[in-house]
């Protein structure tokens, strides 16, 4: 049989609860390299840079540090609240004790519904690759040109998603090992790729080609706020999922601290991996719209598939094909990690039907909620690829949307969370008010600012319902969504909505060290951070 996890009371409502959970059966790299895999950065760059490029030039290096300002904020709001909850919800339960079950429950949704979005995309992305692959490897057109039949290509994508909700499903044990190997598969390539296009750009003999300049970073030189703004929102999508480090925290060594400082190591790895590559490709092709310069559409949709064999030669560039379907591969299985733990905790402090509460007994592993995150995926990747391949696409760009609006709200519950520390030291002002703060507002203005591009219909795909951008129409839809199954979730549980189960933290709590673990009975509820909070 499963094991329930047990609900808690209401004189547990300021503690963590257990989940069940393996403990301990990850360290520091194991959730660093979770961390990374989750962005998937190969991939990422393969789909970004040209897009990126296009909008800001020669600056491209300039706005990836930019985009990585707003993340690394809002990495030190999810490193301080770890500390004092390190619970796998994150940013439902520390929302939920900061603003309420409302507002907390919204910000599950969003991160529920941008993974589900991601995992999709990520099938769909790793499914045209194999084909590609297999192609190059066979010489075989008919083979590559597999991709492009929909049915086998739905079919393929529901194997793939299948197969990762497999090994997601057999616990955190299972899953570090298979991405030990798939991340460092992809960040040597990338490294050979890095160094083989700036060997060849110094060449002088490349027609692209262009030499390093230190204006290359600096943002102000982009040519109109409009195009930074663009340029940005592509640039936080490319750090998106480093986050996936904090939802396994019950299943950490030193789940209080080493997820926060695993957070911070993926971060500093993908901002140099990202700043590296961007420089080496600009260096190599330039930004033109001819040859393989990355204003070129031809060369923007896919820039590794377009530049494998210039930059790498024939043999050697198959295996930027294997990283970037490694890279997507990769992140298709650790995706399943945030969605499948977020969705425990919602349902063990009954903010979603008990039954997502199991936990396998052998693998230690939230099942029922991994096995429901692999069928929904599925159905919503081959709802959408039956509607249209425009609705697919739109479905991507509507991601933002629903990252910035998670993340941000995270950023502010810090501040709010622990507000009456704030005045306790310097370090406390800082990063427990001051970062997150300005970490949150920063993505609050781009979903504000992405929320009025996407009423263009132009916005994407071109598609529009009734003269509004489908873009707009997918975004905004996905969150009324949300609200519509809280509300069906209020009249099923209303204790978790009346602050019963989870209490709202009324002034400052006491942090959570080493010592106050997560797990505490209920006879310790008039102790600790329970003690100082009054249920709503």
């Amino acid at each position: 049989m499963v094991q329930v996890a047990p609900r808690p009371r209401a004189a547990d409502a300021g503690h963590v609860r257990a989940k069940g959970l393996g403990g301990n059966s990850v360290g520091l790299l194991g959730s660093a390299v979770i961390g990374i895999s989750t962005v998937a950065p190969v991939y990422c760059l393969t789909s970004t840079l040209g897009p990126t490029a296009g909008q800001v030039g020669v600056r491209m290096p300039a706005v990836f540090l930019a985009g990585f300002l707003p993340m690394l904020l809002v990495a030190f709001a999810y490193r301080e609240l770890n500390r004092s909850l390190p619970d796998c919800g994150t940013s439902f339960t520390w929302t939920v004790r900061a603003f309420g079950p409302r507002t907390g429950w919204l910000c599950g949704w969003g991160l529920v519904i941008a993974t589900i979005i991601v995992l999709s995309n990520l099938a769909g992305v790793a499914t045209s690759f194999l084909y590609l692959l297999l192609g190059e490897l066979t010489g075989s057109d008919a083979v590559a040109a597999l991709d492009d039949d929909r049915p086998v290509h739905v079919a393929t994508c529901l194997a793939l998603i299948a197969a990762a909700t497999a090994v997601s499903y057999r616990g955190m044990t299972a899953t570090k090992g298979v991405q030990y190997a798939l991340v460092a598969l992809q960040l040597a390539v990338l490294a050979l790729f890095v160094v083989m296009a700036v060997s060849k750009a110094r060449t002088g003999t490349l027609p692209g080609a262009t030499g390093f300049s230190w204006t290359w970073l600096n943002p102000f030189g982009v040519e109109s706020f409009g195009a930074f703004t663009a340029g940005l929102s592509l640039s936080i999508f490319m750090y998106w999922g480093w986050d996936a480090c904090l939802t396994v925290n019950e299943e950490t060594e030193g789940s209080a601290a080493t997820p926060g400082r695993a957070a911070l190591l993926a971060m500093a790895t993908l901002v140099g991996s990202y700043l590296l590559t961007a420089v080496a490709t600009q260096m190599f092709a330039g930004v033109g719209e001819q040859g393989t310069g990355l204003g070129n559409p031809d060369t923007a949709g896919n820039v590794f598939a377009a530049l494998a064999g210039p930059v790498m030669g024939s043999t050697a560039g198959s295996l930027l094909f294997v990283a970037v379907l490694a890279s997507a591969a990769a992140s298709l299985q650790t995706t399943f990690l945030p969605v499948a733990r977020t969705v425990l905790a919602m349902s063990t402090y009954r903010a979603l039907p008990p039954s997502f509460a199991r936990v396998h007994p052998r693998f230690k592993s939230p099942g029922r909620a991994t096995i429901a995150a692999g069928a929904a995926t599925g159905v919503f990747y081959a709802v959408m690829s039956w509607l249209s391949r425009n609705v697919l696409i739109d479905t991507v760009y509507a991601l933002g949307l629903m990252i910035c609006f998670y993340y941000a709200l995270t950023a502010f519950a810090c501040a709010w969370y622990f507000r009456a520390e704030l005045r306790n030291s310097v370090r406390d002002a800082c990063f427990k008010g001051l970062f997150p703060l300005i970490g949150g507002t920063l993505l609050a203005a781009v979903f504000c600012k992405t929320l009025h591009d996407m009423w263009d219909p132009g916005y994407g795909s071109g598609s529009s319902v009734l003269g509004v951008g489908s873009v707009f129409v997918i975004g905004v839809g996905l969150l009324l969504l949300g609200v519509v199954l809280m509300l069906v979730m209020q009249r099923r549980s209303p204790e978790f909505f009346r602050g019963e189960v989870i209490a709202v933290s009324r002034s400052c709590p006491v942090t959570t060290g080493p010592a106050q673990t997560a797990d505490r009975g209920a006879g310790e509820a008039g102790q600790g951070p329970g003690a100082r909070s009054t249920p709503s």
